[in-house]
């Protein structure tokens, strides 16, 4: 008997009533794929992860009526974390809810370990997709349109969903499997810290490479008469090609760290941008 009086359902030792189609299903289905959708101040993405496993516990507590709602009430606590992720915490979620309607796990400990896993595994995620597969999508998607293939927005659509819906179905089945030996083996080992040391260089990588493809502005200020005359620009690319964005972007960030608000950068890098232009030193 568990501490909130959960009965165990008739669920034998070794019995598992979760097949790999359930997985399958959980990982692609509404709640899983709308996981920003349902998103409230006080549960966040509560109500889509209940959603996404709802099913599966139904299936566990089919003898247990009582036990199901507990199940649902527990799931839609408070989550958040990067939705392409959500399965793979869904799949541990799920095999725990096994161990305890067998009375082997406490109810409470299901919600311990989801908010233990919320902010590394977000910072893994939030690295690949977000800052990384995501920008290198857009700016592969966008070349293509400026150049008027119309395969542009494919490609982005492929780029960014293959490895996404690929970690949605691997992760519920992996994180069923495993269960919490896995993070608790990785977090031990270390292998934790090297995976978002390694994804954290790859998100600044491709940030910084961006920086130089996607600013378009020229310094126009010239140095110089007749044919010795140059601009700015040119000896700020002789130095390192690129180095302007490097430097507007090292300026928004800095930006950002004291607080200040994409909108007003946005706005004032619009009234820089026709005040440059208006008395001539960029064009």
């Amino acid at each position: 008997m568990t501490s909130d009086n959960t009965t165990p359902t008739e669920l034998k030792d070794n019995e598992r009533v979760i097949t790999h189609q359930d997985l399958v299903r959980s990982a692609v289905n509404v709640g899983s794929l709308g996981m920003e959708f349902s998103w409230t101040y006080a549960n966040q993405m509560g109500i889509a992860f209940c959603l996404m496993i709802m099913k599966m516990l139904k299936k566990i507590y089919r003898d247990d009526p009582e036990g199901y709602a507990k199940a649902l009430e527990r799931h839609v606590a408070f989550f958040n974390i990067t939705p392409q992720i959500a399965p793979f915490v869904g799949g541990i979620a799920i095999s725990m809810e096994e161990k305890i309607a067998k009375g082997e796990l406490e109810p409470e400990s299901v919600n311990e370990v989801k908010a233990a896993l919320m902010g590394p595994l977000s910072g893994i995620g939030d690295s690949i997709f977000l800052t990384c597969i995501r920008i290198v999508a857009v700016a592969l998607g966008i070349s293509l349109c400026q150049s008027g293939n119309p395969l542009g927005p494919i490609v982005y659509l492929l780029i960014y969903n293959v490895p996404a819906f690929w970690l949605r179905i691997w992760g519920v089945q992996k994180g069923y499997e495993v269960g919490v030996d896995l993070l608790t083996g990785a977090e031990k080992s270390g292998l934790m810290d090297v995976i978002m040391q390694i994804a954290g260089i790859v998100g600044c990588m491709v940030i910084g490479s961006m920086t130089k493809d996607m600013f378009w502005a020229t310094i126009s200020v010239e140095f110089g008469i007749g044919d010795a005359a140059t601009t700015l620009q040119d000896v700020l690319d002789g130095i390192m090609p690129g180095i302007v964005g490097l430097g507007f972007m090292g300026i928004y960030y800095w930006l950002l760290s004291k607080k200040i608000s994409p909108v007003w950068l946005i706005l004032g890098t619009m009234a820089f941008g026709v005040i440059a232009a208006f008395f001539g030193f960029m064009e």
